[in-house]
């Protein structure tokens, strides 16, 4: 019975003890937010933020699941007060100031809930020694008062502590869930924000990767096939002035231009295929997968679900994620053995690579002195691009797993 009023007591005259001490502290401070908070934009965000740390600790109190938070303050100039008053989650959070006479009352509840049994046991115990000793503003200086009236303190502090308080607590919780709770204009309003900062900043990273992409393209041609195509033009030149003087020796220039003809249309194919993979229309994304991990030179196990209807631009991104992941294994991990699941879950395509390497991949905006990181950004950049998500687990020590969501809907 003991324990149990305590399991009760003890946690709300904690909690009713620190919303006194935020009460005081808000109380003391408003004031100065007076003053100054219409100025100071940080100020008004601030108290935002304090009104969504009281609904968490609301909702831990009554063991509910984590509470929706009030959209942060909107930004601001200093001294723009008409921003401020239409800023709907600082005009909410301005009921906080509800707090400092509620929690003044609160407080003595609690305190009193806490020492009424022991300073009742004490007042018994000493009545005869000390003078001025009082039960419940009564002076005790008889034994039929100490009996009487000791106990009675007894019976009342268990019963603040053991109902009064838990209930006044429970009271105090919900009513700041339901006071500081945002709308659902407001809730709807910050996830567009959301959103839309969202798309703004993964279609900023898709324009950049598609301009590395068009650069490294470039590239390639430009140092690969290009050169291969000058040398043929070269070759065949000479072919051409050496044909009636030494036609045994132009045709050998002629077999030696073949030969980087077919080169330079092997590289032609390789860059084309880092542009969109023809196997992908070929044997669709499990048939390209299954290519590419019969091509790693290190085993892999291959798990593909019933993967339905794949949208291009999905089976691209997938196909790439498992190229580079592959690549990033072989090059970085010291592997010995990856997985790789890809299947249908509802509306959207799952895919894991797992390896058993030394782990610690991080993903970076430019490559670390051992070359490791761009790729993955690279990996991040063309998921977010379709709306898809990527997550990266990589432990000092291994393993290793790239999960990749992507929306097939």
């Amino acid at each position: 019975m003991i324990s149990k009023i305590l399991a009760r007591g003890g946690p709300a005259c904690g909690y009713l003890f620190i919303r006194y001490l935020k009460g005081i502290t808000l109380l003391a401070a408003l004031p100065i937010s007076l003053l100054l908070g219409w100025v100071i934009p940080g100020a008004t965000a601030g108290l935002v933020k304090l009104a969504n740390s009281e609904r968490y600790r609301a909702s831990r109190y009554l063991k509910l699941p984590e509470a929706v938070p009030l959209p942060d303050a909107l930004p601001r100039q200093p001294g723009d007060v008409v921003t401020l008053f239409k800023d709907k989650s600082f005009v909410r959070s301005l009921r906080l100031l509800l707090m400092p006479p509620v929690v003044i009352v609160e407080l003595f509840l609690a305190v009193f809930a806490i020492a009424a049994v022991p300073s009742a046991v004490i007042s018994m115990v000493i009545w005869p020694f000390v003078s001025d000793t009082s039960i419940l503003g009564v002076p005790i200086d008889s034994l039929w008062k100490a009996s009487v009236f000791g106990p009675l303190q007894i019976l009342i502090g268990i019963g603040l502590l053991g109902w009064v308080a838990p209930a006044t607590a429970r009271g105090h919780a919900r009513a700041v869930l339901g006071l500081l709770a945002p709308s659902a204009q407001e809730l709807e309003t910050a996830r567009l924000n959301q959103r839309v900062e969202e798309l703004t900043r993964t279609r900023a990273g898709a324009v950049d990767s598609h301009g590395a992409e068009l650069r490294r393209i470039e590239r390639d041609l430009h140092d690969g096939t290009q050169a291969q195509l000058v040398s043929l033009a070269m070759r065949i030149g000479i072919a051409k002035q050496t044909m009636a003087d030494d036609p045994e020796k132009a045709a050998k220039i002629l077999d030696d231009a073949r030969d980087g003809a077919e080169q330079a249309m092997t590289e032609l194919r390789g860059v084309l295929r880092t542009m969109y993979p023809p196997i992908l229309a070929d044997r669709g994304l499990a048939g390209a997968v299954s290519a590419l991990s019969a091509r790693s030179p290190i085993p892999v196990e291959l798990r593909v679900g019933d993967l339905g209807t794949v949208p291009a631009p999905v089976e691209a991104a997938a196909y790439f994620v498992v190229a580079e992941s592959l690549t990033n294994i072989t090059k970085h991990s010291a592997a010995g053995h990856v997985d790789i699941l890809l299947e249908r879950r509802g509306s959207e395509l799952y895919l894991a690579v797992t390896d058993d390497g030394i782990g610690g991949a991080r993903i970076n905006e430019e490559s670390d002195l051992l070359g490791r990181g761009s790729g993955l950004r690279g990996m991040v950049h063309r998921v977010e691009a379709i709306d898809g998500q990527i997550e990266l687990q990589s432990p000092i020590g291994g393993p290793t797993t790239v999960e990749v969501i992507l929306p097939c809907a």
